[in-house]
């Protein structure tokens, strides 16, 4: 079967692969049918990532079909269409038993430490498939991406009428603005690409937009737009060491900050002056947990997120490897590009 392997970065290669086995007790044999590509790829692609390794076969965000289940397998049955949840927890670990399944001590997240989705068929625990009877593939595929934001926002817990800040409005940054909304909060997106601030204002609704201009200009913007209290929850998802060690600074006294992007250079940030004397919480965000992908189905299927803005670019498998560079370029305006495997 067609496959296509990241064997270095900027290194894609196709392949072929042999037919996976027989599912096994707890396994199920999913049919691909879209693949969302994520800044997680990206990073992989340019070699940014730090949990990536190679070579791998990339693909986390996915719309599947199940072919066929192994002993014991009762929550799929062959002909249904699901969502993956990509992160492949020991079960044993601390973590897992306390059922923080997205940090668990042995992850391995698709597509990133171990082989995913970018091919046509593939084994995974059943477990991890979320069913719907109305989702598109499309639709199935971005629900791994809602599901980050998801988690970053239930880290900062915002309560209806609160403000919360999100700094980037990539892919990630979006996932978290659609939480920010449906918990009542007031949404803010601060961002140096005025095109996708406009995006967030006109298409997703957005209350306020901040352009990045560093110059001191989006703190005074920010204060304004709060009364002078600034934010009550902010969202770093940018992974820019940069902005992430200077966003406690548009944190409110008493306010929350999460990390949901994810950087390898270190952080700093002022103790005395800022963290300690407003008395900051600081959040790190990572994955999502499994409870989050069925309430994201839900949400989507009852249209209180609306996905049609979301995928803004295409590619057939067989021309994934001659669009992918294309994607990174910012006037070629992406938001989501899925692969079409069926």
């Amino acid at each position: 079967m067609k496959a296509i392997s990241l064997d270095a970065p900027q290194k894609f290669r196709a392949l072929e692969l042999p037919e996976p086995a027989a599912p096994a007790p707890g396994e199920a044999l999913v049919r691909v049918h879209r693949i969302g590509i994520c800044g997680t790829d990206y990073g992989g692609f340019l070699g940014k990532m730090p949990f990536f390794s190679y070579p791998r076969i990339p693909g986390h965000e996915l719309g599947v079909e199940v072919l066929a289940v192994g002993e014991g397998v009762t929550n799929v049955a062959p002909g249904d269409h699901c969502s993956v949840e990509p992160y492949i927890n020991c079960q044993r670990c601390y973590s897992c038993r306390r059922g923080l399944t997205n940090c668990c001590e042995n992850h391995q997240t698709l597509g990133v430490m171990c082989d995913g989705g970018m091919c046509e068929r593939l084994l995974l625990p059943a477990r991890k498939l979320h069913v719907s009877t109305k989702l598109s593939h499309d639709q199935l595929a971005l629900v791994e991406t809602l599901a980050i934001g998801c988690h970053a926002i239930d880290r900062g817990a915002p309560r209806a009428g609160e403000h919360v800040l999100v700094i980037g409005a990539g892919p990630i940054g979006l996932s978290a603005l659609e939480f920010v909304k449906v918990a009542g909060a007031k949404s803010i997106v601060l961002d140096i690409n005025e095109a996708r601030l406009a995006f967030c204002k006109n298409t997703m609704g957005v209350d306020h937009t901040i352009v990045a201009r560093g110059d001191g200009s989006e703190l005074t913007a920010l204060a304004e737009i709060t009364g002078g209290q600034l934010a009550d929850v902010v969202v770093d998802a940018t992974g820019s060491h940069k902005s992430m060690s200077a966003a406690l600074g548009y944190c409110a006294f008493g306010g929350r900050l999460v990390y949901v992007g994810i950087t390898q250079q270190e952080l700093t940030f002022p103790h005395a002056p800022v963290m300690h004397r407003r008395e900051l919480t600081l959040l790190a965000s990572r994955n999502a947990l499994t409870r989050d992908f069925a309430r994201i189905i839900r949400l989507i299927e009852e249209g209180v997120i609306d996905t049609k803005p979301w995928i803004t670019h295409h590619a057939k498998f067989d021309d994934l490897i001659a669009a992918f560079p294309t994607w990174l370029k910012p006037e070629t305006g992406v938001i989501k590009a899925v692969v079409e495997m069926v």
